[in-house]
Parts: C-alpha cells; sequence; structure tokens
C-alpha cells in the first residue's frame, strides 16, 4: 500500500482510506475485525465525521480500538464536523454551523467518542453559507494550539471558497473531500469538452482538479462506487452492463475484483487522490485495497470512462 504526501507536506497516509460512516451498524467485536483487518492491508488512514450514526459510529469505533490489538498511533485519524441535525431526525434537518462555538464543542464530542486526544486531521464538512473565515481561523488556531488538532481541510468546496477560507486561517489545508468516481466525473467531463457547447462542457466545480494540483491539495475521492449521490452502487448493477464489461475485462488482466479497478480508475489521476473505502466487510475492503497496487494503461482508464457512458470531442 504506498502512502500519500498530504498537501504536498510530510503528513503522509495510505492511498485507501478505511470511511467508518457504517460502522454504528456494527458490533464492537465485527469493529475490531475490520480495523484489524484495514492494518493487515497497509490501510492506516481512518475517516469519520461527527453525524455519522448520530454519532455512534465514532462509539463502535473509539470500543473497537480500546478492544483490538491495535492503538491509536496505528492510524492518522481524522474527523469532519460542521453539519447541525437534529439526532432525532438526522438527515431529515441538515443545516451548517460554522461557528467557533460549535466547531470546538464538535471536535471534543469527537475525542470523547473516538477515545483519543487528537485528530491529525479536522475538516469543515460542506460549505456554510455563514462561514466568517475570521471566526473559522479563530477555532483552528484554538483546536491546533491545544494539541486538539493538527491538520485542516476541508469537504465538498469550490476552488472560490477554499481560497476564501485559506485567507483567513494562518495553517495550511490540506484536503478536499470530493465525490468522484467511475459514474460521478463532472470534473474531467469539464476538462475534456472545453471550448464546447454541450451540457458536459458546463463548469459545475470552478476547475476544482487543477486548483487542487496547483495548491497541493489532496482530494480524498468519497462514494468511489456510487452513481448519483445516494442512489446506490454501479458493481454488479443490472443498470450498468456497459462498464461493468469494461470493468470485469479489466480485472480479469490484473487478476482482482470490479471493485479493484473502480478504485484503481480514481487513483490513476495525477491529482494524486486517495479513495475512502466505506465498506465495513473485510472481504470487500481487500477487494477494494488491491486497486492501490494496479496502475492501469492511458487507454484501460479511458475504456472505462467512455464504458461509463461518456464521451469524447
Amino acid at each position: 500500500m504506498k502512502d500519500v504526501k498530504i498537501g504536498g507536506t510530510g503528513f503522509a497516509g495510505s492511498e485507501i482510506i478505511l470511511g467508518i460512516m457504517r460502522m454504528d451498524a456494527l458490533s464492537v467485536d465485527d469493529a475490531v475485525k475490520v480495523l484489524e483487518t484495514a492494518k493487515d492491508l497497509g490501510i492506516n488512514f481512518i475517516d469519520s465525521a461527527d453525524i455519522y450514526g448520530n454519532g455512534k459510529a465514532e462509539e463502535v469505533f473509539g470500543a473497537a480500538l480500546k478492544k483490538s490489538s491495535l492503538s491509536a498511533d496505528d492510524f492518522y485519524i481524522q474527523s469532519k464536523g460542521g453539519i447541525f441535525n437534529d439526532p432525532d431526525k438526522g438527515f431529515e434537518t441538515t443545516r451548517y454551523d460554522f461557528s467557533k462555538k460549535h466547531l470546538l464543542a464538535t471536535v471534543d464530542g469527537i475525542l470523547q467518542r473516538m477515545g483519543v486526544d487528537h485528530l491529525d486531521s479536522f475538516l469543515l464538512h460542506r460549505p456554510d453559507a455563514l462561514m466568517d473565515p475570521a471566526e473559522v481561523a479563530s477555532a483552528f488556531d484554538d483546536l491546533q494550539s491545544s494539541g486538539k488538532v493538527r491538520h485542516f481541510g476541508v469537504s465538498n468546496m469550490n476552488p472560490g471558497q477554499v481560497a476564501l477560507l485559506q485567507s483567513a486561517v494562518s495553517q495550511k489545508l490540506l484536503i478536499n473531500q470530493l465525490q468522484f468516481s467511475v459514474m460521478h466525473t463532472g470534473p474531467i467531463d469539464f476538462d475534456l469538452h472545453t471550448n464546447m457547447t454541450d451540457a458536459r462542457s458546463i463548469d459545475h466545480d470552478g476547475g476544482i482538479l487543477e486548483y487542487s494540483q496547483l495548491h497541493n491539495m489532496t482530494i480524498q475521492a468519497w462514494s468511489p462506487f456510487q452513481y448519483g449521490q445516494i442512489e446506490g452502487t454501479f458493481i454488479n448493477n443490472p443498470d450498468f452492463p456497459e462498464v461493468n464489461e469494461a470493468l470485469q475485462k479489466i480485472a480479469d488482466k490484473y487478476g482482482v475484483s470490479k471493485n479493484a479497478i473502480g478504485a484503481a480508475w480514481i487513483l490513476r489521476h495525477p491529482a494524486k487522490f486517495q479513495v475512502i473505502a466505506g465498506t465495513m466487510n473485510p472481504e470487500h475492503l481487500k477487494d477494494t485495497a488491491a486497486g492501490a497496487d494496479i496502475h492501469l494503461t492511458n487507454q484501460e482508464w479511458y475504456d472505462i470512462y467512455l464504458a461509463a457512458g461518456n464521451d469524447l470531442p
């Protein structure tokens, strides 16, 4: 498992990240198996958020880490905050809060639930229209000076939002989490359809891939096997026969699964992504992790891109 230098710094983590959004559904013993499998595979990066399972995902993680043969030092531990939900209604009441008070309380809650004394990185979870960059900067300074957070980043932000925040905070923003996969290719579509007037030429993201590369921001790809936003997986989905056929053909060549090829497709991009694997099945995690060892050829990459229903000028 290769490491990626996060944000171009000496802070490094595995190309595959274990996302624990679904860990709230596991028993502590099953969560132990997932963590130990991840470690055996060379995965040393954990991603969470305070809202996952209304905090239960982090509680299960903390209990599993304590019960396992591992320690917090075996992983880079990352979480996100800034989304406010009614615990009884969950995502039905999603809204945002980047106030200093909320961010400081969020990190304290994360540390308590996960049973750790610091986060290696803390990300703002989606944009907040009421964000006061100076207030966020004050929160980041307090979190860093207290030793509670070492590094910072954002998620689902466009270049203008990142630049606005970076103008105020003293810490370099190292990470941006974005949805990106074989079936979610907007930033690439826009690049390839430059100087055209078709639907794929529309810039929805402000040139986020180029901005990230120019500013040494690491992109962490979430939902690497999903189509749409929450519709489901495209792997082995009969609604997507062409892309599954292409993935299977290349998977057979390399002796791995379609999941591995889906991860390898993301990692092949020169923006130096990390891939967030959210499976809680140890065998599926092994399948995905195998993708870090596959280097697709240029034409294999384009074969998959075209099979996913995209076109080229």
